[in-house]
């Protein structure tokens, strides 16, 4: 089957989703606030709500879904336990960092969705929908950390 701007965009959607999971998974446990926890749970179950809908639109236009890139992955999981061994455990210390790295992730994310939406202009609008709707947690979960900066 021949990949369209809808394809394209849904599976980068789709990528996006799951690495945003992937990083809030390696860092949740190492969370001291409640309330950054709470945060970052929330974030998390949007994010993964999302992902639901992306992988019933995959299947509707009869492709599958697209993993995060392994290189991307990687690097994710080493930059966040490069910087959280430099922190103090279990501290408010800790804290910041995770999200200083989760703020990381919610620009590169972002970037990536916009620069998306311009590459793949013919996609239907339910996918350019989702993929703003992608951009809008994002930028929440940006917003949010502000706080534990």
């Amino acid at each position: 089957m021949t990949e369209n701007d809808t394809t394209h965009l849904l599976r980068e959607c789709n990528a996006g989703s799951k690495m945003a999971v992937n990083s809030i998974d390696e860092v949740l446990d190492r969370v001291t606030d409640p309330d950054l926890k709470q945060l970052l749970l929330k974030s998390k179950e949007h994010h993964e709500q999302l992902g639901d809908e992306i992988h019933v639109l995959l299947n509707q236009e009869g492709t599958d879904e697209k993993d995060p890139n392994v290189m991307a992955k990687g690097m994710s999981w080493m930059k966040a336990n490069i910087k959280l061994a430099g922190a103090r455990p279990d501290t408010e210390e800790s804290d910041a960092v995770i999200a200083d790295l989760i703020t990381d992730g919610c620009n590169m994310g972002i970037k990536s969705l916009h620069r998306y939406l311009n590459q793949y202009k013919a996609a239907d609008e339910t996918s350019k929908n989702i993929c703003i709707r992608l951009s809008d947690i994002e930028e929440e979960l940006r917003r949010d950390m502000r706080n534990y900066l």
